[in-house]
């Protein structure tokens, strides 16, 4: 559905005229001529070729478990188009150029509709391959934003017919995976133009953290661990949040393949002392429903989440995921978040090593990759935690494959930057095997005994390889080695201990003098000296039950403790060392004025690090260790790996950083970026659970980052068609994209979308920027419970809950439908034993409205499950008339004994004062604008109409006096839960709240 309200004959010529204005822009950046037709044939069954690399490494037929049955649906099958040798020696030239300082391109980068535009495929043959596959059966689902990518759905059946092969299953790791049993044969017309087709198996990256088994404790023992505050520590970072740079106006993209339960990340903040901060959440359309994956996925996206936005607080992090159907992965997160342009850093924690690739898949992902840099993106991504042997570990391999010395992709990329993992010694902690302190321990470390610390360190402790391999344990150290399929890159020279290239200029595996060598840096990633904090409700993250020792129950519902075991959740990982230093780059684009990213960092890293004197200052040189395999033979014959030294070496890359002293060495931003103003952009529905069918009014805001002034131009919004493929009335799973829909007066602009099917949708707005106003994204998303059945009964749940004060806890709701009910189910909070002595305490909903009712699917016999968090920390709800952090509802609404359904009357604003301010505003542009003698009347006007603005929006004196928490005691909280359309349909239920 389009957006409904209409628009005033001036605005529209406005909105005209801007669309006109963008069209002639872009047709003078991107040239007036489309893309070339490249398809010349009729693409046609009866002459096929096979397309080469197309069958993946792990379906091997000792592994055969089996066909699939012929009816079993493949959803977003994704066949991508390569680009001609003109358009890839274009795209070559750009990024050079991109990156290069002389040169008019430097720093101007693609929108993705440029891009597809300059490197796409031509419509025309988009429309010959869509109108093929649809022949054979398939469902269009979308078309890629870039025009490089066609997904579709169909059946296995209609798969083997239309790529002349078998699906079968196969064992792999203890796992069932399908994939195709031969190479895949394509219509020959097409073969030319193929990249190749993803998304025919569920052969999954892998996560790169390992997580100690054991119990952690602390404050009692004496361990220690990093949380955020060591890290600014030991890094140098703290001069740069002194100095008010914390990422603000920044975005950060985290990639992942399984939904979060939010709550863990503002546990994760509140025990690290951080102000609560949500991350955005993207579900990637098309790819299933909105599903949490706790076999380590949840808890590898939690990481990421958690530290890159505790290394950057003031940014905007982003969680881009997929959903349940499991043929899609995080690589589908990745490319939405490239096609989408999200955010100008990418965070990415996963990885394949090298011989699991296929060619086909290769060339798919070093096209995302490359997209991204032409864009600005700037990819940070785990170099893995397998030591030399990236392979280890995937029985799918033949024992010789995962024994050798191989490296993890994408950090072999030659778009991104690969992180690699340090470690301290036990003589500079404490040693993970006895607990005994090292004989460095008082130096680095404050201790005081029975008290948990979070910012421990006192100051930078010397790094040596990441590397913990055991025969006990396993491989767990710095991913590191040389590509065999990534040629090495111009910018990776300079630095002693980088080994001049050879006489040829391709990378192979017999010719490895001329490949991609990783990592590029590292950070401290071990999980035993010291390891690293965080939270998750991932159960597979937690400590397991040992000898006497119970298992963990739980994660951070105690600061970072769980409060039945006092354990702490530790783990390890480049998977740290990634999200780390893309919060840190965040920083560093802050500060040097980076407002749209900076592409592929690498050409200034190696250049930085090629000055000696640089060098010295902004990077730590770890010349000590190795990341040799070491577990034993069960796991490593006989391998080798590399080792550490002066420069550069294949464990740690470049070595570690002081953040403070590299950011003042970062050339600063000359571009067109430098001193624009960096802005948010945010989403918000008028109904977060909106009925299927119902029209809801979506509002983007676009505003400056910290600052007062309004930005002007337009945004282009993308409307997913939902989970299910079919929310916007007509649309599929690609939605509905408005290009170049302009902001009003005040940075605003409604859209008005009905939904017609039940699940998850999104809509994403990004504002293109103005003269003085970076640009920025922003998503939002409903949620559509179901349609109510009008008949049956529910009962309600909630379990009891503590929270400290100052900080927040929640209490699980269980729904439980019958008598066939099916439908929405509104939660509200309808009564409290004391309702004045919680007047300063806030809560939230999982899902809410507006009005503070938490919102839920209930079907069948199925109980549904939701969360109710209390928050006793009062400066959350400090507002006189609600709560001050975004997401809260506050109690000080309640009013007698029962709390309102909805919100109360307001009192009418005083609007004179803005009205007069307004008008004199205009006043003072005609006079400064017309006549000169006027103008310093017209600065009068303007400081007077700037007094009457202020006082229209508040300029009464606010009160020092500090809010209390709400005070200790045990309170009943009840809560009431209806049905959204049948009133009659409802039930209720008591919890006890205690605060301590």
């Amino acid at each position: 559905m389009k957006k409904k309200t209409f628009v005033p004959l001036q605005q529209g010529t406005f909105l005209l005229c801007t669309m006109l204005v963008a069209c002639a822009m872009t047709a003078g950046l991107l040239g007036a001529q489309s893309p070339a037709h490249r398809i010349a044939a009729e693409i046609t069954r009866s002459e096929m070729s096979p397309l080469q690399g197309s069958q993946h490494p792990l379906a091997l037929p000792q592994n055969d478990a089996g066909r699939m049955p012929a009816d079993t649906r493949l959803n977003g099958i994704s066949l991508y188009f390569n680009r001609s040798a003109a358009q890839q020696a274009d795209l070559e030239a750009l990024l050079a150029a991109q990156q290069n300082p002389s040169s008019p391109q430097y720093h101007q980068w693609l929108t993705p509709d440029q891009f597809a535009a300059r490197f796409g495929m031509a419509q025309s043959d988009i429309e010959q391959v869509q109108s093929w596959l649809q022949q054979q059966g398939f469902s269009i689902d979308s078309i890629a934003r870039s025009r490089n990518m066609i997904r579709f759905s169909g059946t296995v059946n209609q798969v083997e017919q239309a790529f002349s092969t078998q699906m079968h299953y196969y064992q792999s790791s203890g796992t069932q995976h399908f994939a195709p049993s031969t190479a895949l044969s394509v219509p020959a017309a097409i073969t030319p133009v193929l990249a190749g087709i993803r998304n025919l198996d569920n052969f999954r990256p892998r996560a790169q953290h390992i997580v100690p088994r054991a119990a952690f404790t602390s404050g009692q023992s004496g361990s220690v661990f990093f949380a955020p505050g060591d890290i600014a520590t030991v890094y140098d970072v703290t001069p740069l949040y002194s100095a008010s740079v914390n990422g603000t106006g920044q975005s950060i993209a985290v990639a992942g393949q399984s939904a979060i339960q939010v709550t863990d990340i503002e546990n994760f903040q509140s025990a690290s002392g951080l102000t609560k901060k949500d991350p955005t959440l993207v579900l990637v359309p098309g790819t299933g429903d909105s599903t949490v994956v706790a076999d380590g996925d949840e808890g590898e996206s939690d990481i990421d989440v958690e530290w890159s936005g505790a290394m950057a607080p003031g940014a905007n992090v982003v969680f881009v995921y997929t959903g349940s159907n499991n043929n899609f992965g995080v690589f589908d997160s990745v490319q939405y978040a490239v096609d989408e342009l999200i955010a100008p850093i990418i965070s990415l924690s996963y990885a394949s090593c090298e011989t699991e690739l296929n060619t086909s898949s290769l060339g798919i992902l070093e096209n995302v990759m490359s997209q991204a840099a032409s864009q600005g993106q700037s990819i940070i991504t785990a170099s893995g935690d397998q030591g030399s042997t990236a392979c280890s570990g995937d029985t799918a391999l033949t024992t010789a494959q995962q024994e050798a010395v191989a490296v993890n992709y994408p950090a072999s990329s030659a778009f991104v930057t690969g992180m690699g993992g340090t470690e301290i010694t036990a003589s500079d902690g404490v040693d993970p095997t006895t607990g005994n302190k090292g004989a460095n321990y008082s130096t680095y470390w404050n201790f005081t005994s029975g008290t948990d610390l979070t910012a421990s360190v006192k100051l930078y402790i010397p790094e040596v390889a990441w590397n913990d391999d055991s025969s006990q344990g396993g491989l767990s150290a710095s991913g590191g080695g040389t590509s065999t399929l990534v040629n090495r890159p111009s910018w990776q020279t300079g630095v002693p201990g980088i080994p001049a290239t050879k006489n040829a200029t391709q990378c192979s595996s017999s010719n490895s003098g001329n490949c991609r060598l990783v990592p590029d840096i590292s950070l401290y990633s071990s999980p035993a000296l010291p390891g690293y904090l965080y939270c998750t409700s991932d159960a597979t993250n937690w400590a397991p039950a040992s000898g006497t020792q119970p298992a963990q129950q739980a994660s951070c519902n105690s600061g970072f403790r769980d409060s039945s075991t006092n354990y702490l959740t530790v783990a390890g990982g480049t998977s740290f060392a990634a999200p780390i230093f893309a919060g840190m780059l965040a920083l560093i684009n802050q500060k040097a004025g980076y407002a749209t990213g900076q592409g592929l960092i690498n050409t200034t890293l190696y250049k930085l690090a090629a000055d000696s004197s640089t060098y010295a200052s902004a990077f730590h040189d770890v010349t000590s260790g190795n990341n040799n395999c070491t577990a034993g033979a069960t796991l490593c014959s006989a391998t080798t790996g590399f080792s550490a030294g002066t420069g550069y070496d294949e464990v740690t890359g470049l070595g570690s950083v002081d953040l403070s002293n590299l950011a003042s060495k970062w050339p600063v931003n000359a571009g067109t970026s430098a001193g624009l103003i960096a802005t948010t952009t945010t989403v918000v529905p008028a109904n977060a659970t909106p009925t299927v069918n119902v029209a809801d009014t979506f509002t983007i805001t676009v505003a400056e980052a910290g600052g007062s002034g309004t930005p002007t131009g337009s945004v282009t919004l993308k409307i997913d068609g939902g989970t299910d493929c079919g929310g916007i009335s007509g649309d599929t799973c690609g939605g509905t994209t408005l290009s170049n829909q302009a902001l009003s007066s005040n940075g605003t602009f409604t859209y008005s979308a009905t939904f017609t099917t039940t699940g998850t949708h999104s809509i994403l707005a990004q504002y293109s920027g103005d003269a003085t106003h970076s640009p920025s994204t922003g998503v939002g998303s409903v949620t559509i419970g179901t349609t109510s059945s009008g008949k049956g009964t529910i009962t309600m749940a909630a379990t009891n809950v503590t929270v400290k004060q100052g900080s927040s806890s929640p209490s699980t709701i269980t729904v439980t439908p019958a008598g066939g009910y099916t439908g929405t189910v509104l939660i509200g909070i309808t009564n409290t034993s004391n309702n004045n002595a919680l007047s300063n305490l806030c809560f939230s909903f999982t899902t809410q409205l507006s009005s503070g009712q938490g919102s839920m699917a209930v079907s069948s016999t199925t109980a549904a499950t939701t969360q109710l968090t209390f928050d006793a920390n009062a400066s959350d709800c400090a507002s006189t008339t609600g709560a001050s952090k975004p997401g809260l509802h506050s109690l000080r609404s309640l009013r007698g004994n029962s709390i309102s359904r909805g919100p109360g009357p307001r009192q009418a604003p005083n609007r004179l004062p803005a009205e007069v301010a307004f008008a004199g505003l205009l006043l003072a542009g005609f006079l400064g604008r017309y006549a000169r003698k006027f103008r310093s009347a017209a600065w009068i006007i303007v400081l007077a109409s700037a007094g009457l603005a202020m006082s229209a929006c508040g300029g009464s004196s606010s009160s020092s006096t500090t809010v209390p928490n709400p005070p200790k005691g045990t309170y009943t909280i009840t809560l009431t839960g209806t049905d959204s359309v049948t009133a009659s349909i409802t039930t209720t239920t008591t919890l006890t709240l205690t605060i301590d």
